[in-house]
């Protein structure tokens, strides 16, 4: 009884953080269309400019920092040694402010260079506003670090969503007021960077608040020799191998950040056409954001029951929560591609107003099925112990984005970046693929119900082409209203289509739907699949 009421308080953290993420993530999708509506294309490629940069510092202090800090406080209380200010505050907190301060320090001081790189040097000072997050999250990383090395999930799951409400009513409304007062765009981009650093110090607010009230410290009876090298060697490499992970979308943006506008510039573009269509790109971000969180988070809410304890213990009962997230990721992903890319003109118009670009971003919204994937691949290479060799496949598909837009993007265009980007997530899923066959031979990942996959999804296509063709004809060129009606029609009924005839067809076993919210309701739609179900 006592070891499996740990474990079950680890599930029950896992799955609240898990559920804080999604929240997080669709926020921090969401606002980016409202954003582009606020501020235009070119206020919006500001934005997206500078973004890569103030995610570094948000997924620093939500992932890489706090689950190395965990890792130490885990280990510490393991050796019987206490959480003292003198022997692992004090320690880890210098450790932290001098690699933030070094991080602010750079990216202050080479903003100018770095927005030479970018090819617009007015975005110095907006750069220099999105170096200033990194001050905070030594302050945000520890505590959500020790209250994880604790098993208290809850101050972080809080001080996340508090963050991002907060980052996103600051920038929206900062954006607001400054587009009304008739400020130049690139104040605008300072302004929003400002809002990131708000949301930060929210965060810190509510951890210190639980902080002070837990009181998660010890005075020792005696002197305890603080062990640098561990504690620099877990937060420097664990810390950073971690959040590698993490940043695999945010650093495909970045790399589209240094190279698409010097490209687009080589493709015939003038500057300010080359900025407006960077925007245009940039649209299709949040909705592959959007579609990637849908296509991985029940998948990865099933990736923390996979350990190396778990392969030496019960290898059976891993293999089977493997081949679960594979399966989950793998049909909800393919349908939020396929049903993005149908409705995209649609979309296209009723959130950005207009057609612009709709043929490169339905390019772009097939990476949500082979992010997803990735993602969910990594995270269970995470949890078997390959955290630095998931990062080195990361950084290689991102050295391929960067070298693909330098080839794509001045023969194609916009569309060439998204060829790019589609294939640099490719190759970081074939390895990550690769490798996991290496450390479990035995499951057989492409062992599933290609049959439901084909036919649910061919039956939500022609749902939408059937909607197209009626309703879409009637409202084609109608005012921007009328699109609300459709999307909101053709996005419930083809997901709905697509769910009901994937149970339909038993694409889910019996266990993996009893994992899901109804899933006895969703049981009794198989109608007699139990049988079916439980074959694999």
């Amino acid at each position: 009884m006592e070891e499996i009421q740990p474990t079950k308080q680890m599930f029950k953290g896992a799955l609240l953080l898990t559920a804080a993420g999604l929240i997080s993530k669709i926020l921090s999708a969401g606002y980016r269309i409202p954003l582009q509506n606020i501020t235009g294309d070119v206020g919006f490629y500001i934005y997206q400019q500078i973004y890569p940069f103030l995610g570094m510092a948000l997924m620093l202090s939500l992932y890489g920092f706090p689950a190395a800090i965990s890792k130490l406080v885990a280990e510490e209380r393991e050796r019987g040694f206490p959480l003292s200010f003198r022997s692992f505050y004090g320690p880890v907190m210098v450790l932290l402010v001098t690699i933030n301060l070094l991080l602010f320090g750079a990216l202050f001081a080479l903003a100018p260079q770095i927005a030479m790189a970018m090819g617009d040097s007015q975005l110095t000072e907006p750069l220099r506003v999105a170096a200033l997050p990194f001050l905070v999250v030594p302050f945000s990383s520890i505590g959500r670090g020790v209250f994880q090395g604790l098993n208290d999930m809850k101050p972080t799951a809080v001080s996340q969503v508090v963050e991002q409400v907060v980052r996103v009513a600051v920038i929206l409304v900062v954006a607001f007021i400054l587009v009304n007062q008739g400020r130049n765009l690139y104040a605008i981009g300072s302004g929003t960077a400002a809002g990131s650093l708000m949301g930060a110090c929210a965060a810190v607010l509510v951890l210190s608040v639980l902080f002070i009230r837990q009181r998660p410290w010890q005075i020792p009876q005696s002197y305890f020799s603080v062990p640098w090298r561990k504690y620099i060697r877990t937060i420097l490499l664990y810390g950073m191998f971690i959040c590698l992970n993490y940043m695999m979308f945010l650093l495909i943006q970045f790399a589209d950040a240094f190279t698409l506008v010097p490209n687009l510039l080589e493709y015939g573009m003038t500057r300010q056409q080359a900025m407006e269509w960077k925007g245009v790109f940039d649209r299709g971000q949040p909705l592959v954001q959007l579609g990637t969180v849908l296509g991985s988070s029940l998948a990865l809410a099933l990736v923390p029951t996979v350990t190396k304890k778990q392969l030496r213990e019960r290898p059976g009962e891993l293999s089977d929560h493997v081949k679960s997230a594979w399966n989950f990721s793998v049909f909800i992903a393919a349908g939020a591609a396929a049903g993005l890319v149908t409705i995209f003109p649609y979309a296209n118009i009723l959130l950005f107003e207009d057609t612009a670009g709709t043929g490169s971003l339905q390019i772009l919204a097939l990476s949500i099925l082979f992010t997803s994937l990735a993602l969910t691949l990594s995270s269970i290479l995470q949890g078997l112990g390959d955290i630095r060799l998931t990062a080195g496949i990361v950084l290689l598909g991102v050295a391929c984005k960067w070298l693909l837009n330098e080839l794509l993007v001045p023969a194609w265009g916009i569309g060439g970046s998204a060829v790019a980007t589609v294939l640099a997530v490719s190759i970081i899923l074939l390895l990550n693929l690769f490798r996991l066959k290496r450390r479990l031979p035995d499951v057989r990942l492409m062992h599933f119900r290609w049959s439901a996959l084909v036919l649910s999804l061919a039956g939500m296509v022609l749902f939408l082409y059937g909607l197209d063709r009626s309703l879409g004809n009637l409202i084609a060129g109608g005012p921007r209203i009328d699109y609300v009606a459709y999307t909101l029609i053709a996005c419930l009924g083809g997901a709905a289509i697509y769910i009901i005839l994937l149970i339909r067809l038993h694409a889910f076993n019996e266990k993996e739907l009893e994992a899901l919210p109804f899933g006895r309701y969703l049981i009794g739609l198989t109608k007699g699949g139990t049988k079916h179900g439980k074959q694999r």
